[in-house]
């Protein structure tokens, strides 16, 4: 069992920063990629940032040149520097993990969510 625990959400006014943390604990097999999505109060959820182990990150148009994503492979942990944030950045930021099973399946982990709020 994977368990994800996400930290670093808050409140900050328009223009600011946060650092969001994910750290993954409990039996990991291999670590696939590490991934970080959002969702807003009446709206889908949506895919921000992933970062492959070992490979290149990738990003949702609406955060290229803020936000920042990165991987302690070591610890387990996933970040995301976000910067210049904006009032359309609030939403629920969920921490994403692919993974294995012992069967050597792939398989989906996700944290509980933490808050991010920017003020205008």
């Amino acid at each position: 069992q994977v368990q994800l625990l996400e930290s670093g959400g808050g409140l900050v006014q328009a223009g600011g920063s946060l650092r969001l943390s994910c750290a993954a604990s409990g039996t990991i097999l291999r670590v696939n990629a590490m991934g970080w999505y959002r969702q807003a109060p009446g709206k889908e959820r949506e895919w921000v940032a992933v970062i492959p182990s070992g490979g290149s990150t990738s990003y949702t148009d609406s955060v290229k040149g803020r936000f920042s994503i990165s991987l302690d492979y070591p610890k387990n942990t996933v970040y995301l520097q976000m910067n210049s944030l904006k009032p359309e950045d609030t939403a629920v930021y969920y921490c994403n993990l692919k993974s294995v099973d012992y069967g050597m399946r792939p398989y989906d982990s996700w944290g509980q969510g933490t808050q991010v709020t920017v003020s205008s």
